[in-house]
C-alpha cells in the first residue's frame, strides 16, 4: 500500500513564520527594555503560553469574559512588540512606561495563567439545588359513623299485661273444594271423558290421571284439568 505523498500545509507554515517573527520581536523588545540573557528569551515564551491558554479555554469551555480578557491582553502584548520593533519606538532609549510594562509582565502573566487554570468552579454556573417539594397530602378517609342505636321495643310480656284478653275465636268452617276455573266444557265431551275414566278404572283399578285423560281426549292441558275436576 503506497503511502500518501507529503503535502505542505500552507496554514501551518504561515503559523510557524508568524510565531517565529513574534517570538523574535518580543525578545528584541525585552532586551531593549533591559532584560538581557535568558530573561529576554523567557518573555516571548510567557506571552505565547498565555495566548495559547486563553484560546484553549475559549475552545473547550465556550466564550467567557475571563478567557476573552486574557486572550486580548496576550494578543496586545504580541502585536505591541511587533509594532514597537518596526521603528515606532527608539529602542536605544526606550520610554519609562515600556520598561515598567516589561518589568511587570511576569506577575501579570502568572496571574492570568493561574486564573485560567483554576477558576472553573468559580466561573461556571452551578446548577441550583432542586427546590424541596412538599409531601403530597394524604387523602382523608371518611369514616363511616355508625347509626344511632334505635331504642329497643318494650318487652312483649310488659305490653301483654296492659292488653285486654280477647274472646276465643269461633272455629272456622271447612273450606269448600276449589274448582279450577277454565274454559267452558261441552256436556258431550264431559260424558265421553267419564266413559273413558270408567273404562280406565275398570281395567286398571285406579282413577285416570290428568295426563292420561288429556292424551286420550287430545285436548290442551288446561281443558284436561277442567274436565278432570268435573269428573272428581
Amino acid at each position: 500500500m503506497a503511502r500518501p505523498a507529503f503535502r505542505v500545509d500552507a496554514v501551518l507554515v504561515q503559523a510557524v513564520i508568524a510565531g517565529a517573527l513574534s517570538f523574535a520581536h518580543l525578545h528584541d523588545l525585552a532586551a531593549a527594555a533591559g532584560q538581557d540573557g535568558w530573561k529576554a528569551w523567557a518573555y516571548p515564551i510567557s506571552v505565547d503560553l498565555l495566548l495559547v491558554a486563553a484560546w484553549r479555554r475559549l475552545r473547550s469551555e465556550g466564550p467567557s469574559r475571563l478567557a476573552w480578557c486574557w486572550f486580548l491582553i496576550a494578543l496586545v502584548a504580541s502585536l505591541g512588540a511587533n509594532v514597537a520593533t518596526a521603528g515606532f519606538l527608539d529602542l536605544a532609549h526606550p520610554p519609562a512606561w515600556l520598561r515598567f510594562g516589561i518589568a511587570g509582565w511576569p506577575a501579570l502573566a502568572f496571574l492570568g495563567g493561574t486564573l485560567l487554570a483554576h477558576s472553573h468552579s468559580a466561573e461556571d454556573p452551578q446548577p441550583a439545588p432542586p427546590a424541596p417539594t412538599a409531601p403530597a397530602p394524604t387523602p382523608e378517609v371518611e369514616r363511616e359513623t355508625a347509626p344511632d342505636p334505635r331504642p329497643e321495643p318494650a318487652p312483649i310480656a310488659a305490653a301483654a299485661e296492659h292488653t285486654p284478653a280477647l274472646a276465643p275465636a269461633a272455629p272456622a268452617a271447612p273450606a269448600a273444594p276449589v274448582v279450577p276455573v277454565g274454559p267452558p266444557v261441552p256436556a258431550a265431551l264431559v260424558d265421553h271423558a267419564r266413559r273413558l275414566a270408567d273404562d280406565h278404572h275398570a281395567r286398571t283399578g285406579t282413577r285416570i290421571d290428568t295426563d292420561t285423560l288429556r292424551a286420550r281426549l287430545g285436548v290442551p292441558p288446561q281443558l284436561a284439568e277442567t274436565i278432570a275436576a268435573q269428573l272428581a
